[in-house]
């Protein structure tokens, strides 16, 4: 539990640094449409290569005991976490496949809203990099369902308890999060501020 607490610090740590946005004046506003005087644009750490390594060890680590073959979401901000989780697991000897939902379904080809070596039946988690309202993840549950795929799990980088979590659960009883805000802020908190 030791080696797994410091991975998650030192992850907060590359988040704070990459993918944390804080102002109040003029606030930010979110893919939901609501404002917020912080903000986690998390590409900068889920594409880092030590983020991603401590991502999917972190991701690899929650679903060691899952009966799931695959992970993924809705692109773009689960595709890093899938090909994390996807390498990693592999490493540990418990091959987890990674997937991709498509925003908008090809209008040619196999018009496939999925893209990945998934089938209909199969157990799969759900990744998001951030929840707020559960919007995105909410598609990705759909268009998976719509696929075949059976949900076992829904596992969010950051849950900014906002409310999310609540109106994911009422479609998959099992939401999770690697990290939530009160943690991240707890470190935020912690920090001496930097000199001018």
């Amino acid at each position: 539990m030791g080696n797994r607490e410091a991975m998650k610090q030192r992850l907060i740590d590359i988040i704070l640094e990459k993918s944390f946005k804080y102002s109040e004046n003029p606030p930010f506003t979110l893919a939901s449409g609501k404002k917020s005087a912080y903000y986690f644009n998390c590409k900068p750490t889920t594409l880092n290569p030590e983020g991603m390594n401590l991502i999917g060890s972190l991701l690899a680590d929650m679903l060691a005991d899952a009966e799931v073959t695959a992970a993924g979401g809705l692109t773009l901000g689960a595709d890093p976490l899938a090909a994390a989780l996807a390498v990693i697991s592999h490493q540990k000897g418990k091959p987890i496949k990674a997937f991709i939902v498509r925003k908008d379904v090809k209008a040619h080809g196999t018009k496939s809203a999925l893209e990945g070596d998934v089938k209909a039946g199969e157990h799969v988690v759900i990744l998001d990099d951030v929840i707020t309202t559960g919007g995105s993840t909410i598609t990705a549950i759909d268009r998976a369902r719509e696929a075949g795929l059976v949900i076992d799990r829904v596992i969010a980088l950051i849950d900014r308890e906002e409310g999310g979590r609540a109106n994911i659960e009422a479609y998959v009883p099992r939401v999770e999060a690697v990290l939530t805000r009160t943690e991240i802020m707890k470190r935020y908190s912690g920090r001496t501020p930097a000199a001018s």
